[in-house]
């Protein structure tokens, strides 16, 4: 999966070697319901949306929300199976539940996602661990999969399918600034990228019905919400017709019928001008100067691109099974400077160490960052995810240390070309959506502007929600320091 990660600019361990870990923890919901449900989501933003969608239906069951897991009748972890390590996060956690269980043995657990999918059998049978694994496409099913487990038995439910995408769940916004959301917009993957799990753990590419997705932009923005992120794990594979999603073969003269990513942006961003639309993540081989053109069009389609290379060397490249060259991505990149502009922000996936990456092949990744320059980059050395393509077929020979070594040069390299950037910003008003205060400090606020930078602010009576032009005075690698002017 191309890492669509959110909450973090650059990621990086302590010591270089692992990157941090992004979760987020259901807000309390207290409506009076009998029972309470505790849910903690890994990963990606998708992870997010989909606990989003797990929460209403839980919602209709009668269980409120809780940020407590003291308090829950019920608990979730919603994973990630990216990396070793957050699986291993999650495993720690799991017996940090467990302590409280021995305590409260009525207490549920359960684990949600792409590691319910990919360790079922551990978790349950050998293990015992949890009471219940509920894959991705199985979130419906969730109720009867409770009430097994009131009555006594274990409950497993890891059902990959072909045409789920929660077109008809209104998501409960979790840790909501009422401000951004998440839509998702498709589920599933048929890139077999070598290192990645997601296909195996999410199933076949599947796209949501265009109609619904405006609904819920449109319902976003009548709530007060000022942005969205359409999210997939490959945004620009996006293909939906009636035909299609009926499994019939479209003719030559129903093509045009066909709603493509491009389209569907362009919908979104009609919903008003007032809603600012991102999405992630796109793929190289995939991503067309159409939706370029679309994005230059509208004011309110942010200029920024997630745009993972995962690597600068096409013989690796090949290896991974990304279906594109150095060149090729090149050109990509052109196209955005050309279309857009240069101050368009791109962000990319880099993967220190892969299979037999020789020091040649790795100086080959720096350099396409010397020519791209990324805004942000979400870096970490290869680790090896049984039962991919490249556990299969490709041995993992590298050393720790020279992996260590090399992800260090790439966090180098990349911090000085996010610095390189954010001073371009210096003197230049932007746009920016105000999402809440300051992490710091309640006497400023912050927010982004259009390339997907934080920018930072006094707050001089503004508030979460407003747009305002911000004077860029100062900057560090990830933010950028200013002032409001009129």
């Amino acid at each position: 999966m191309d890492n669509v990660i959110a909450d973090i600019d650059i990621i990086k361990g302590d010591d270089q070697n692992e990157a941090c870990e992004t979760f987020k923890v259901s807000e309390t919901e207290d409506t009076g319901k009998d029972r309470k449900v505790y849910i903690e989501s890994y990963g990606c933003q998708m992870n997010f949306s989909d606990s989003e969608i797990v929460s209403s239906i839980m919602k209709k069951e009668g269980f409120d929300t809780t940020s407590d897991f003291n308090e829950a009748d019920v608990v979730f972890l919603n994973t990630c199976s990216i990396r070793e390590k957050a699986e291993q996060t999650v495993r720690k956690r799991l017996s940090q539940f467990n302590n409280v269980k021995k305590n409260k043995p009525e207490m549920m657990i359960g684990v949600l996602g792409c590691m319910a999918e990919r360790l079922k059998d551990k978790l349950l049978e050998e293990e015992k661990i949890v009471d219940l694994v509920v894959g991705p496409d199985a979130y419906r099913d969730l109720p009867n999969l409770v009430q097994s487990v009131d009555n006594g038995q274990k409950a497993v439910n890891t059902f990959l399918s072909r045409e789920e995408t929660y077109a008809d769940i209104s998501p409960i916004r979790l840790n909501s600034n009422g401000v951004t959301a998440f839509i998702s917009i498709m589920r599933g993957c048929d890139n077999m990228c070598s290192f990645c799990v997601v296909p195996f753990t999410r199933g076949r590419e599947r796209s949501r019905d265009p109609h619904s997705i405006v609904a819920e932009a449109q319902n976003l923005f009548d709530q007060g919400y000022k942005e969205v992120t359409l999210l997939g794990q490959n945004v620009d594979s996006y293909k939906w017709s009636k035909e299609i999603n009926n499994k019939a073969k479209l003719e030559k003269s129903e093509i045009s019928e066909v709603t493509n990513f491009a389209h569907l942006l362009e919908m979104v961003a009609q919903v008003s001008p007032e809603l600012r639309v991102r999405f992630s993540t796109s793929h190289p081989k995939d991503i067309t100067d159409e939706v370029l053109y679309t994005m230059k069009k509208y004011d309110n389609i942010c200029n920024y691109i997630h745009l993972p290379a995962q690597s600068g060397n096409t013989r690796v490249l090949e290896l991974m099974n990304r279906t594109y060259t150095r060149e090729w991505y090149k050109e990509r990149v052109d196209a955005i400077r050309r279309i857009i502009g240069e101050d368009c922000g791109i962000s990319s996936d880099m993967i220190a160490g892969f299979c037999s990456e020789t020091e040649e092949e790795h100086k080959d990744t720096l350099t396409l960052m010397d020519y791209v320059k990324y805004d942000f980059s979400y870096m970490f050395f290869y680790s090896e995810r049984p039962g991919t393509l490249a556990a299969k077929k490709l041995e993992d020979d590298i050393p720790l240390e020279v992996k260590k070594r090399r992800l260090s040069e790439i966090i180098a390299k990349q911090q000085a070309h996010a610095l390189e950037r954010n001073k371009r910003d210096i003197g230049k008003v932007h746009k920016v959506l105000i999402e809440g205060f300051s992490k710091r400090s309640e006497d400023d606020l912050q927010g982004r502007n259009t390339a997907n930078k934080v920018v930072i602010f006094p707050k001089k009576g503004y508030k979460k929600g407003q747009y305002v032009n911000v004077l860029v005075e100062d900057c560090s690698a990830a933010t950028l320091f200013g002032k409001i002017v009129d």
